[in-house]
């Protein structure tokens, strides 16, 4: 059994179709409409000390019309049924109410108007664990310690048209499981398994390594003093890093507006460590290319190349207000696919190559200290252990750590790994998160804690 088969997927999709043709055929010579759907089909199974606590279906569509008109603009959001005469009638209605509430707003001298930069569909379509088989297929291998976690799995779908004649489409099937496995002295391990195809091997193997990460971190803690260690930073704490890029910093609107962590990049030219790289990379298919407004970005966009400020994201507006040619970078300039490439260090070193110092798995509330020079500032947690002669010794304690990307990307960045992992996206906040950060392990030779 699916929650969504492909035959109602496309159903949903010819709906949106039929509603935004008919919408487009009442506008006026001077009204522009852009017309957005997202949804999704998903499973839910919330697990708590190893054990089912609760199962549910979810199957959820939102449409959003963007009317504009003379300069002006506004916009409303609604359930989307897939029934042409329930959605068409509540789409003309709230069409209506536009028209009247756009006059009241001022102009906006930065409008960006619908184009037809051209089509595009993409379908992806995964092997993912039946409902009825998820609940015997996940618990075995979780018994014999405490586990709580999250398993969402299904189909997300997003939709654009618009007014001047450009139709996008976009599907996928994910599953992701957040888990947690929790030790006696209520130390923790946290990882993710996800992906778009589902294998009971792989599935089962990472959790044996999680439980035997879970017996190291019942060992007494090591307390650190405040200071500088070497550090070898997982894959999902290398995540944590770049996701600081998109607040503020890899903004091409930020860089002008003077208030982006990678400023010092742009107006002195500083450079980071030419072992760092990063792109924004659609070619995954993880994440449709078009953004809200149906413009469609380049497969691969080169950001920072050996250490150096190469392209920002620029949206049509940026564009627009400081004169600048867009690559239909998202409203909020955020990077929608990144990828941080890889080294030449074998994973399977990692811990020899360090020999001394910390391994971290997991950042968490990660906020900057001092934007403008790029400082960083969060805490340890979750599975970070301290390392001795190329062996894990002891999980340390939680500490909280203040350092510049200029320093963790830049002269302290020793060796990054040859293998990238994926590390996803699993907000739920409003539905279904897409996409994730592609990253490497990597290791720098001085990490500040502070305390």
């Amino acid at each position: 059994m699916k929650i969504q088969n492909n035959e109602s997927l496309k159903k949903t999709e010819e709906a949106f179709e039929t509603v935004s043709s008919r919408l487009f055929e009442m506008l006026g010579n001077n009204e522009c409409l852009t017309i957005s759907i997202d949804g999704e089909s998903s499973h839910f199974i919330r697990i708590n000390q190893s054990k089912v606590r609760q199962v549910g279906l979810v199957d959820e569509v939102r449409c959003s019309l963007e009317l504009k008109i003379n300069r002006r603009q506004t916009q409303v959001v609604f359930p989307f049924t897939g029934e042409d005469a329930t959605d068409f009638a509540k789409a003309g209605l709230e069409l209506s109410r536009m028209r009247e509430e756009v006059a009241q707003f001022p102009e906006d001298p930065y409008l960006v108007l619908p184009e037809n930069h051209g089509s595009s569909r993409e379908v992806h379509s995964g092997d993912l664990l039946p409902v009825e088989n998820a609940v015997d297929s996940l618990l075995p291998i979780m018994q014999g310690v405490d586990l709580a976690g999250i398993w969402a799995s299904g189909c997300i779908f997003r939709g654009t048209s618009n007014s001047a004649g450009q139709r996008n489409w976009f599907s996928t099937d994910t599953f992701s499981l957040d888990y947690s496995l929790i030790a006696p002295n209520e130390k923790m391990v946290k990882t993710i398994f996800a992906g778009t195809s589902w294998n009971q091997d792989r599935f089962e193997k990472q959790m044996r390594e999680s439980k035997k990460q879970l017996e190291v971190m019942e060992a007494t803690p090591k307390t650190l003093a405040p200071g500088h260690y070497r550090t070898c930073f997982a894959p999902a704490a290398v995540a944590s890093f770049i996701e600081m890029f998109s607040w503020d910093g890899i903004s091409e609107a930020s860089l002008q507006q003077g208030k982006s962590a990678l400023g010092r990049m742009r107006q002195e030219g500083e450079k980071l460590s030419p072992k760092f790289n990063l792109s924004e990379d659609f070619r995954d298919g993880t994440v449709p290319r078009f953004n809200n407004n149906g413009e469609i970005a380049l497969e691969w966009l080169p950001l920072i190349v050996d250490g150096r400020l190469e392209n920002t994201l620029i949206s049509s507006r940026t564009a627009k207000e400081y004169g600048k040619e867009s690559n239909f970078a998202a409203n909020g300039e955020s990077m929608r696919s990144p990828v941080m490439s890889g080294g030449d260090l074998d994973e399977t070193k990692l811990l020899q190559t360090l020999d001394t110092g910390l391994f971290l798995s997991n950042l968490h509330y990660l906020n900057w200290s001092d934007r403008m020079g790029g400082r960083i500032t969060g805490m340890t947690r979750y599975a970070c252990f301290w390392v001795e002669d190329g062996k894990i010794v002891a999980p340390i304690e939680n500490m909280r750590f203040d350092d510049s990307l200029y320093r963790i990307f830049g002269e302290h960045l020793e060796a990054v790994s040859e293998s990238t992992q994926f590390i996803p996206e699993i907000g739920t906040y409003e539905g279904r998160q897409l996409g994730g950060i592609r990253c490497p392990s990597m290791i720098v030779d001085a990490f500040e804690l502070t305390l």
